[in-house]
C-alpha cells in the first residue's frame, strides 16, 4: 500500500442540495407568519388594549383596527404607539400585501382635544394604507359641541392626510360597517376575545421562532456534514461518527418536539375556525392555512436531512471500516515483510553441519510462524471480499489489496520452499561430508590405537591387515566420486565454504589413505619376514606415575634406571618366544653415571645389528608417539568444538583449550611432518641421527613451552578430571589411559631421546660420525637442563622486574647461606654466620638471585613448589673465594667489594665445583668484553700517546679491582698466570661440562686489575700464528659471506694477509672469511694467550692444537 492516504468517500451533494431547497422554502413560509416586531415588543401596549384587530373587515376587505377608550392616550410615547401600529398592520400585510386598513377612534367620553390629538399622531404614526378613519365622538352635549365645531374648522387639515368620518353614534357606524363585523361593544355580533388573541398569537410567534431555528440547525448541521475534513486516524474517524450521531439524535429530539406544539396549535385553530363563521374568521383560516403549510414543509425538511444523513453516516462508517481495512493491511504487509527478512537471513546452507541444521530449526519455527502469520492474511482477504460484497465506496481498492495480500503469501510460501530444498541439500551434503570425516577419524584412531607389540608373529600382522581392509570396504560412497562430480551434483548449494570444506574432506581422505597405505606396507613387510623386531618390555604402564612440576626438580629420582630387554633371534636357530636358545642382552641405563653392564652377542656383526635395532625401536616408538599425539588431538581437542558434545563440556573450560594442551599441536606437526622422516632416513645409517637431532635441535625448544604450560595444564585437569566430556572422548577413543597420561607423552619422550642416543654412542665407538653422535646427545642432555632451570624460574614470585633481562638461566639449585654486612649500618657480628638460611639460588647470565624455596601442603594444594625472591646480585659487581677454611662445600660470594659477603654451602663438592665453573664462565666473559672495550679505547687514542681518560680509569676501578680476600690475599691476573700454575690445573670428576680449577687461586673476581692495554696488545700480535684455536667469545662479520663465530668453535688461523687481516676458517660451522688482526685477538682471548706462552716448545705447541673434529 506504501505511505498513500485512504480512498475519502464522496460528498452526497443531491441530498445536500435537497436539504438547502427544503429549508429555503420554510423560510419563505415563516415569512408569512413572523413580523419584523414581535409580540413580546408590544405586549404591554396591546394588553392594555391600547389598540387591537378584532378580525373584523371593512370595505374592500379592509382590515379593521380598533383604538378603544383609553384616558392615558396622550400618555404613550410616539415611539410605543408607532410600533404598535406597525405591529397590528404587519400581520395582516405578510398574509395580504397591499390590504387596507380602517381605524375606529372610539372617543365616546373623551374631548375634542383628545380627538385632535390622537388624529394628528395617528396620521404621523399609521404605516400602512389607510382607507378610512371612523371616529366616534363624545357624547356629552358640550364635548360634541366643542367637536364638531373643531372639526369643522380643522377638517380640511386632516383631509389632506387621511379620511376621517366624525360619527354621532354606533348606529352610524353601521352605515360603514357591516354588523358582523363590529365586536358586541360598537353593537356588533364579531365574536372577539382580547385574551385569546393574545394567547393566539404568541403560541404561533413563538411555533415559528422554533421552527425557523430548527431550520437553521438543520442548514448548519448539513453543511457542517458537507465540508467536514476526515482524518486518517481511525479514533478520530470514531469520535466523528459519535458526535455526529449525537447532534442527529438531538436535532430529531427538538424537530419531534416543535412538530407537538405545531399539531396541538394547528388543532386549537382548526377548533376556532370550525367554530366561528367562514365571513367571520377569515383571519384564523389564514393561520391554519400557514400553519398546515409550515408542518408540512418541517415534515418534507425533516425527511430530506434524514436522507442526507443517513447516506453521510453510511459513507463516513465505510470509510472507518476502509480505514482499518487499511491498518491490518499494512500490519499483515509489514508482518510479511519481515518474515521475508528473515527467510533471507537464514543462509542456503552453514559452514558445519551443525550449523546447517541450526539454519533448518530457524526455518521450521520461522514456517510455523509464516502459517500463523498466513491464515491471519486469508481472513484480512476474506474481511476485504466481504466490505466489497456491501457496496463499499472503495470496492476497487479493497479488491487490489486483496489481491496484493494473496500474491505475498504466495511469494513468502515459494521462497520457504526453495529455502527449504536448499537446506535439506546442503544437510545431505555435510552429513554425507561428516560421514566421510568421521570415517578418516576412525581410519586414525584405527591406526593409533593398533598395537605395535601385536604385529611381532604372523598372525598379528595379517589380523591387522585384515581389519584395515574391513574398515576400507566401509568406507562412504561419497569418497569413491570425485571432486568434480560433488560439484555438479550440488551446484545450487555450492559455496566457496561448501567448497572448502569438499577440497579439505578429499585432502584428509588422501591423507588417512597414505596413512593406511604405508601402514599396509610395513604390515605386508612384517608378515612376509617374520621378524620379530626389538622390544620394550613394558613400552606403557597401565598407570604411570603423575609427573610432579615444576619437571625434572631436583626431589626427581635421577638415580633410579631404565632398564631395555632385547630379544635377538641366534643366528641359525628358530626365534620363539619360549625358546631357551634366545639371549636377551640388558641395557640398564643411569642418569648419573651412564653405565651399563656387561652384554654379550653371538655373531660378527652384533654390534652393527644392535645399532640397527636401536634405530628402529627409535623410529617405531616415534611413530607410535606421533600416532597418540594425533588421537589425542582429533579425540579431545578437536572434540572440544563438536556441537553433539558441547552439553557435556563445562562453560568455564571452553576457553581454556590452549591451557590445557599447551603448544601440542606444535609439537605434532613437526614431529609427523619433519622429525619422523628424518628418523626413517636414517634407518640403514644409525650414526647419521646424531646430525638430524643437531639440525632440528631449535624445533625442541617446543618442549620447553610445554613443560612451562605444564603445571598449568595439570591443575586444570585435576579440577575438571571428572568431566562427562573427557570419560566420553575416552570411551569413544578405547584408551585404557585418562587424558592426562597421554599429555604426560611430550615429556617422557624427551627423556627418552637421550636414553637412546647413549645406546647408540655405546654400539657406536669408532664410528666417523660419533662427534655428532656426542653433540646430539650433549644438545638434548642441555635441553633437559633449559628445561628443568626455566621450569623453576617461572616459579619465582616477588621479582618486581622482567626476569627475561637478567639473561639465560645457566644453574639453579638449593644451599645454606650466611650473610655477612662488613660495613653501614646494617653491619652484622661474625657471630650471626652460625645460624644459616635455606635459600634456592638462580645463576643469570647478569644477575645472581637468591629465593626462598615454598612447599604448599594439604589435600588440595598445588604440588607445584614457589619460590619467594629475597635478593638480587648483579654479575658486574660480584666476586668470589672458591675455598673457605673448614668445609670444602663452602665458598664464598662478595659483592661491591665485601661491602657484603654470602658464604654457600653446596649439598656437594661437585655442586659447588659445578657452580664456582659457570661463575668463572660468567666472569671470565664480563672480563674479555672489558678488555674489547679497552683495546679499542687504545687504538682510537694510540696516536697521542696518552694514556686512558680519568673517567675511564674509575670504571676500570669500579668494576674490575678487587680490595682482597678474607685472609688478606689479592686476585692475581688471571691472564698473566704462571707456567707452574697452568701446570696445576685439573679437571674436577663428575661435572657435566670439563672445567679447570686453580687451587692455588682463592679469589676468583671480576674487578681484578689488566694491564696497559696498548702494551697487550702488541704483545698479543707479536704471538699470533697459523694453528687451531677454540674460540672464547661471540663475533660476527655482517656482508654477503655472513661470517658468524660462536663462543666454543674451533677455528683454524690459515695465513696472514697483506692488510693486516687474518683467513680463518670455522671448521665447526665450516665456514671461511677474513678477520682483522685486533678482533682475532678479542675473539681467541685465553687461547691465545696459552698458545703463545707455549710456542717455544714444540710440545706444547702440539699440545695446544686442537684435533680437528
Amino acid at each position: 500500500m506504501g505511505s498513500a492516504s485512504p480512498q475519502e468517500p464522496e460528498k452526497d451533494m443531491e441530498g445536500y442540495y435537497n436539504l438547502l431547497q427544503a429549508g429555503s422554502e420554510l423560510e419563505n413560509t415563516l415569512q408569512q407568519v413572523t413580523v419584523p416586531v414581535s409580540m413580546q415588543e408590544v405586549a404591554g401596549y396591546i394588553e392594555k388594549q391600547l389598540a387591537y384587530l378584532s378580525g373584523g373587515r371593512g370595505e374592500d376587505s379592509s382590515v379593521i383596527i380598533t383604538l378603544p377608550e383609553c384616558s392615558a392616550f396622550s400618555d404613550i410615547p410616539e415611539e410605543a404607539l408607532a410600533k404598535v401600529l406597525s405591529y397590528l398592520t404587519l400581520i395582516p400585510r405578510t398574509r395580504q400585501p397591499g390590504v387596507k386598513f380602517i381605524i375606529i377612534l372610539d372617543r365616546r367620553l373623551d374631548t375634542w382635544a383628545s380627538i385632535k390629538t390622537a388624529l394628528a399622531r395617528i396620521a404621523a404614526s399609521f404605516p400602512g394604507n389607510l382607507h378610512l378613519v371612523l371616529v366616534l365622538r363624545p357624547t356629552s352635549f358640550f364635548q360634541r359641541t366643542v367637536t364638531d365645531l373643531g372639526f369643522r374648522f380643522s377638517q380640511e387639515d386632516f383631509m389632506l392626510k387621511m379620511p376621517v368620518v366624525m360619527l354621532s353614534s354606533v348606529t352610524d357606524l353601521l352605515r360603514y360597517i357591516d354588523e358582523n363585523q363590529l365586536t358586541s361593544e360598537f353593537g356588533g355580533t364579531l365574536d372577539y376575545c382580547h385574551s385569546d388573541w393574545i394567547v393566539l398569537r404568541t403560541a404561533i410567534e413563538s411555533f415559528a421562532v422554533m421552527v425557523k431555528d430548527i431550520a437553521q440547525m438543520l442548514q448548519a448541521f448539513g453543511t457542517e456534514l458537507a465540508e467536514t475534513q476526515l482524518s486518517e486516524e481511525c479514533s478520530a474517524v470514531e469520535f466523528l461518527l459519535l458526535s455526529h450521531t449525537e447532534k442527529y439524535r438531538r436535532l430529531k429530539d427538538a424537530i419531534r418536539s416543535v412538530m407537538r406544539e405545531g399539531r396541538q396549535l394547528l388543532s386549537n385553530l382548526e377548533t376556532s375556525r370550525k367554530e366561528g363563521d367562514a365571513d367571520t374568521c377569515w383571519d384564523m383560516t389564514q393561520d391554519w392555512d400557514t400553519m398546515q403549510r409550515l408542518l408540512a414543509q418541517l415534515t418534507d425538511m425533516e425527511m430530506a436531512f434524514d436522507g442526507f444523513f443517513d447516506k453521510h453516516h453510511l459513507k463516513l462508517q465505510q470509510y472507518l471500516q476502509l480505514l482499518r481495512y487499511e491498518h491490518s493491511f499494512q500490519e499483515m504487509e509489514c508482518s510479511l515483510e519481515k518474515l521475508r527478512a528473515q527467510e533471507r537471513k537464514i543462509s542456503i546452507t552453514g559452514e558445519s553441519l551443525s550449523q546447517t541444521e541450526q539454519c533448518v530449526r530457524e526455518l521450521d519455527s520461522l514456517e510455523k510462524r509464516a502459517q500463523e502469520e498466513m491464515s491471519q492474511a486469508q481472513l484480512l482477504i476474506l474481511h476485504g471480499h466481504q466490505l466489497a460484497a456491501g457496496h463499499h465506496y472503495a470496492m476497487a481498492l479493497i479488491i487490489q489489496r486483496c489481491n496484493e495480500l494473496r500474491h505475498q503469501c504466495d511469494t513468502l510460501t515459494s521462497a520457504l520452499n526453495t529455502k527449504r530444498k536448499s537446506l535439506t541439500q546442503a544437510q545431505t551434503l555435510l552429513r554425507r561430508l561428516e560421514e566421510a570425516q568421521r570415517w578418516c577419524d576412525d581410519g586414525a584412531y584405527l591406526l593409533a590405537n593398533q598395537q605395535v607389540d601385536k604385529f611381532q608373529s604372523k598372525e598379528g600382522a595379517q589380523a591387522a591387515l585384515r581389519d584395515i581392509e574391513k574398515f576400507q570396504e566401509a568406507a562412504p560412497p561419497l569418497l569413491s566420486a570425485g571432486v568434480d562430480v560433488l560439484f555438479l551434483e550440488y551446484e545450487s548449494v555450492l559455496t566457496p565454504c561448501l567448497q572448502a570444506h569438499i577440497e579439505n574432506t578429499f585432502q584428509k581422505h588422501s591423507s588417512v589413505q597414505a596413512l593406511i597405505q604405508s601402514r599396509q606396507n610395513c604390515l605386508k613387510k612384517l608378515a612376509d619376514k617374520h621378524v620379530r623386531p626389538i622390544q620394550l618390555v613394558a613400552p606403557r604402564p597401565e598407570n604411570p606415575p603423575r609427573a610432579k612440576s615444576p619437571l625434572f626438580s631436583p626431589k626427581h629420582d635421577f638415580n633410579s634406571s631404565l632398564k631395555f630387554t632385547f630379544d635377538l633371534p641366534l643366528p641359525g636357530k628358530r626365534t620363539s618366544r619360549k625358546s631357551p636358545n634366545s639371549r636377551k642382552i640388558e641395557v640398564i641405563h643411569d642418569y648419573q653415571t651412564a653405565s651399563s653392564l656387561p652384554y654379550s652377542i653371538d655373531g660378527e656383526d652384533g654390534t652393527d645389528l644392535l645399532k640397527r635395532h636401536v634405530m628402529k625401536e627409535l623410529i617405531e616408538t616415534e611413530r607410535i608417539y606421533v600416532e597418540e599425539l594425533l588421537a589425542v588431538l582429533l579425540g579431545y581437542r578437536a572434540e572440544m568444538d563438536n556441537p553433539s558434545l558441547a552439553p557435556l563440556l563445562p562453560t568455564s573450560l571452553c576457553n581454556k583449550r590452549d591451557v590445557l594442551f599447551g603448544n601440542l599441536p606444535d609439537i605434532y606437526n613437526f614431529h609427523s611432518s619433519v622429525f619422523l622422516q628424518d628418523l626413517e632416513s636414517c634407518l640403514e645409517s644409525p650414526e647419521a641421527v646424531g646430525a638430524c637431532f643437531l639440525e632440528r635441535k631449535d624445533h625442541f625448544h617446543l618442549y620447553e613451552c610445554y613443560c612451562q604450560n605444564k603445571p598449568r595444564s595439570d591443575s586444570l585437569w585435576r579440577q575438571f578430571s571428572d568431566c562427562p566430556f573427557f570419560q566420553e572422548c575416552q570411551k569413544k577413543l578405547e584408551h585404557k589411559l585418562a587424558l592426562d597420561s597421554y599429555l604426560l607423552k611430550p615429556v617422557q619422550r624427551l627423556t627418552k631421546y637421550q636414553l637412546l642416543l647413549k645406546e647408540l654412542l655405546k654400539y657406536s665407538s669408532g664410528c666417523e660420525r660419533v662427534s655428532e653422535l656426542q653433540g646430539a646427545l650433549e644438545a638434548m642432555l642441555d635441553l633437559l637442563k633449559s628445561v628443568n632451570d626455566s621450569m623453576h624460574q617461572i616459579a619465582i614470585t616477588g621479582y618486581e622486574g622482567d626476569l627475561s633481562n637478567l639473561g639465560r638461566v645457566l644453574m639453579q639449585g638449593s644451599f645454606s647461606v650466611w650473610i655477612s654486612h662488613k660495613k653501614g649500618p646494617t653491619r652484622v657480628k661474625e657471630l650471626a654466620r652460625f645460624k644459616p638460611m635455606q635459600r634456592h639460588l638462580f645463576l643469570h647470565e647478569h644477575a645472581l638471585l637468591f629465593c626462598k624455596r615454598r612447599d604448599e601442603h594439604g589435600e588440595n594444594a598445588d604440588k607445584t613448589p614457589s619460590y619467594s625472591f629475597k635478593h638480587c646480585l648483579k654479575m658486574s659487581a660480584v666476586g668470589i673465594t672458591e675455598n673457605v677454611k673448614g668445609d670444602v662445600k663452602k665458598f664464598e660470594i662478595w659483592y661491591s667489594g665485601r661491602e657484603e659477603v654470602y658464604v654457600i654451602q653446596a649439598p656437594t663438592v661437585e655442586v659447588k665445583i659445578a657452580w664456582l665453573n659457570e661463575i668463572r664462565k660468567i666472569l671470565t666473559n664480563q672480563q674479555k668484553q672489558l678488555k674489547e672495550e679497552l683495546c679499542h679505547s687504545a687504538a682510537v687514542s694510540e696516536q697521542t700517546q696518552m694514556s686512558p681518560p680519568l673517567s675511564v680509569s674509575k670504571q676500570q676501578r669500579a668494576s674490575v679491582s678487587s680490595e682482597g680476600t678474607e685472609s688478606g690475599h689479592s686476585s692475581p691476573d688471571p691472564f698473566s698466570c704462571s707456567n707452574q700454575h697452568q701446570l696445576n690445573r685439573r679437571s674436577w670428576p663428575g661435572a657435566p661440562y670439563s672445567v679447570d680449577i686453580c687451587e692455588g687461586l682463592e679469589d676468583w673476581s671480576g674487578a681484578n686489575s689488566l694491564s696497559n692495554p696498548s702494551d697487550t696488545e702488541e704483545e698479543d700480535a707479536a704471538h699470533l700464528v697459523a694453528g687451531r684455536y677454540r674460540a672464547f667469545v661471540d663475533w660476527r662479520k655482517n656482508g654477503t659471506d655472513n661470517f658468524i663465530i660462536k663462543c666454543g668453535d674451533v677455528i683454524q688461523l690459515q695465513h696472514e694477509e697483506n692488510d693486516g687481516q687474518w683467513l680463518v676458517k670455522n671448521l665447526s660451522r665450516r665456514q671461511e672469511g677474513r678477520i682483522p688482526t685486533a678482533n682475532l685477538q678479542g675473539i681467541l682471548g685465553e687461547s691465545l694467550k696459552n698458545h703463545s706462552n707455549r710456542l717455544g716448545d714444540p710440545g706444547n705447541r702440539k699440545a695446544r692444537k686442537l684435533s680437528s673434529p
